[in-house]
């Protein structure tokens, strides 16, 4: 009978260290969806039905498995990879990296967000501050931005000059080329959204406040050079769209979709495989008859509010 009960008792310890691991992606889903809460009279603009959330869940638990496998095969093969992210202000950029990297482990995939270059960054070549972020053998790097800074927001808002962005066409190709080269796995995403998704997007931040730090002055002054950016875009996919290192366009008007689309096509850029790992055996407790444990004061402790 105890034994039972004792099953019975783990059983549900398993069963809510589950649930908590799942509360975290829902969670992240509830924050989404409090925008609906203060959509008000904006309700609908942000275009049609979304996909079935248990679809959704389904689809997303399954492919953070296989990126678990990603990673494993990365860090046993010793391969360096780079994802850059790219796109406008309020894309989905973001939301798509922290379901990557969600259940990885940081040490092996990271996020290099690199703000503005300081004074002495603007006198570097320009791809030497972002070298320095660069994966060593058994690493991911995503970039949410990257050296195409120059090729977008640099080039509309006027940050570098003509030359400095000519410059940067003939570059980075061979940058690029580099890279490949060296055996890094280069992969190169652009979020799209439309013209009425990002004043969707941004009329939200603006009544959330959880979220109006997202939306900064260049924000909303890029937010009026919609056409400016279009031109950049094109121009960019036409210079750096290259067979050796092509753009992969997500369409991410739906962001539930685009994040599974895009962690979807990630995983079938690279031929990883399981890697057979030796199961895991905790060794047993010792203890030791002398050892007490001394007393902690209550007033170290946080108070039990929740």
């Amino acid at each position: 009978m105890a034994t039972e009960t004792n099953n019975l008792a783990l059983r549900e310890r398993i069963k809510q260290d589950i649930a908590d691991t799942l509360d975290e992606e829902l969670e992240l889903e509830l924050d989404d969806g409090r925008l609906d809460a203060l959509a008000g009279d904006a309700e609908g603009l942000s275009g049609g039905p979304s996909i079935d959330r248990r679809v959704y869940f389904n689809e997303l638990f399954r492919l953070q498995g296989e990126l678990v496998k990603l990673q494993d095969w990365v860090q046993h093969e010793k391969k360096k990879v780079v994802v850059l992210f790219e796109g406008r202000d309020s894309a989905g950029k973001g939301g798509a990296i922290k379901r990557i990297t969600q259940r990885l482990n940081p040490r092996i995939c990271r996020v290099a967000a690199l703000p503005a270059p300081n004074e002495r960054e603007r006198t570097q070549w320009y791809f030497q501050r972002y070298v320095a972020h660069l994966p060593a053998g058994g690493e991911i790097v995503l970039f949410d931005r990257s050296w195409y800074n120059r090729a977008g927001v640099e080039r509309v808002m006027g940050f570098c000059t003509e030359e400095q962005y000519q410059e940067f066409f003939r570059s980075v190709p061979e940058f690029e080329n580099m890279l490949i080269r060296s055996g890094t796995i280069l992969i190169k995403y652009w979020f799209s959204i439309t013209d009425d998704e990002q004043q969707f997007r941004f009329t939200m931040r603006i009544r959330d406040p959880l979220k109006q730090w997202k939306l900064s002055p260049m924000d909303v002054e890029a937010r009026s050079r919609w056409e400016q950016y279009t031109k950049a875009k094109e121009a960019m996919l036409e210079h750096t769209h290259t067979p050796e290192s092509p753009w992969w366009i997500v369409d991410a008007v739906d962001k539930k979709r685009a994040r599974l689309n895009c962690i979807a096509h990630l995983l079938d850029q690279m031929p990883y495989k399981e890697v057979a790992h030796q199961p895991v055996v905790l060794p047993p407790r010792v203890r030791n008859p002398d050892y007490l444990r001394g007393p902690i004061p209550p007033e170290m402790y946080v108070p039990s509010r929740f």
